[in-house]
């Protein structure tokens, strides 16, 4: 009998709790702010097309549900009739903390001139800039010598300290001796370098675990160097880490449930990632056919970097490296062979490798220009680069349930790709950060 009263109490209590637990989140809900985006047309980000005088419903920070109107007696309505709306961009490559480095003396001044903590400061600057730009959401793929300071970036933007869009970050990057600047100064002269140094699969395997407990989101390796283009045309290298490595720093980072970026431009780096297993390709001015179909086969993404090779090339070219400026034609060449090979592509654009005055939106031109319709180019900034983040959940499209991360423009852009260099409506997670 003790038992069963007992049994009857705790029953009884389990029912109260959930009923609290209930009420609770009715409440929740009641309170949130409820707000209205009313649309002239609206692309959400996986339709072809777009949809007219569309309204989409935000409670809180996510999206509730998209309707024809908004109620008679809505208090909070943003009126964007005269506008397209889309999902908040995602550039999948850029350096917060980095200025532009066209010749090597830009790069070597940053980082033997400036301390890390001024170069964290620009960093804040650099991501109020790229939300205002209509990027929601970046993944910032290295701190080129200013060790972790991207994490505490991305911490005191989701802790509300300062603005800025979603990050993923890959603090430190990797690559092996003599391979990334600061080079060529005396060997008596102690340099700083752009890089996590590693020699080895088991330094290889210890770096990740290092970078990893201090905030990455990805591991990013510099797979290769040193480009020269044959007399068959085809974009030649050295690679970096022999396969052995490569192969560690991937299985470790895999067996973490992290994901691996590759910088490889040319033959032999993309051949050695793709071989590897690396989750995304970065740059690939060059990849040779054979690579392309297990990319294609295996979802390695491929993040082009268009526009940042156009920009510096020239500069480049007159520093003694001529090659550059013949590196675009061969990228064109690649990217229409990686659409036609159906390979997936994640918007991204090395900004910080130009300076962040620039918007980094002059890379759709450049997409749509080699091969891609706009409707490719502003899928591969939301939600192909969502998947490429494994955040398809919760960006990358204006959907209930996700993020309300819009952005608009007044002009249509699948009709003209270059209105999205001049995003005039930005919100994310519901607030309002930029409008018309």
């Amino acid at each position: 009998m003790r038992v069963c009263r007992c049994a009857v109490a705790l029953l009884a209590m389990v029912g109260w709790t959930s009923l609290a637990v209930a009420q609770s989140a009715e409440k929740d809900t009641h309170s949130a702010k409820v707000s209205y985006v009313r649309c002239g047309t609206l692309l959400d980000g996986k339709a072809e097309r777009g949809r007219s005088n569309a309204v989409i419903e935000i409670v809180g920070e996510k999206i509730e549900k998209i309707v024809d109107q908004a109620p008679a007696d809505a208090a909070n309505v943003i009126d964007l009739s005269r506008e397209t709306c889309l999902p908040g961009m995602i550039d999948t490559h850029t350096h917060v903390l980095l200025q532009g480095d066209i010749t090597a003396a830009d790069y070597d001044e940053q980082l033997l001139k400036q301390s890390p903590e001024y170069r964290t400061i620009l960093a804040t600057v650099n991501a109020r800039r790229a939300l205002e730009y209509g990027f929601t959401t970046i993944r910032d793929l290295e701190t080129e010598g200013a060790g972790y300071a991207d994490a505490d970036v991305k911490k005191a933007i989701n802790n509300g300290v300062i603005p800025g869009p979603r990050m993923q970050v890959a603090t430190r990057a990797m690559d092996v001796t003599g391979a990334y600047p600061l080079l060529g100064y005396a060997p008596n002269v102690p340099v700083p370098h752009g890089v996590q140094v590693v020699d080895g699969a088991d330094a290889g395997r210890k770096a990740v675990r290092e970078q990893i407990m201090y905030g990455a989101d990805w591991i990013k390796v510099y797979s290769d160097r040193s480009y020269r283009v044959r007399e068959d045309g085809v974009l030649d290298d050295v690679p970096t880490f022999t396969l052995e490595e490569l192969k560690a720093i991937v299985d470790e980072t895999h067996r973490e449930r992290h994901k691996v970026a590759s910088h490889a431009m040319a033959l032999r780096g993309v051949h050695n990632s793709v071989e590897a297993g690396v989750d995304s390709i970065e740059h690939g001015n060059y990849i040779a056919d054979e690579d392309l179909k297990t990319m294609a086969a295996h979802g390695i993404f491929y993040v082009p970097t268009i526009y940042v090779g156009a920009y510096v090339a020239e500069g480049r070219a007159a520093e003694g490296a001529p090659v550059w400026v013949k590196m675009l034609a061969i990228h064109e060449d690649t990217f229409r062979r990686a659409l036609k090979n159906g390979v997936k592509i994640a918007f991204g654009t090395d900004a910080g490798g130009f300076a962040w005055t620039v918007n980094p939106a002059k890379e759709f031109a450049y997409m749509v220009k080699w091969g891609m319709t706009p409707a490719q180019a502003i899928r591969s900034a939301t939600s192909s680069a969502a998947e490429l983040l494994g955040w398809s959940d919760q960006v990358g499209s204006i959907e209930a349930g996700k993020f309300a991360d819009i952005v608009a423009v007044a002009g249509d852009p699948l009709k003209d790709v270059n209105v999205l260099e001049k995003v005039d409506f930005v919100m994310k997670g519901g607030n309002v950060v930029r409008k018309p």
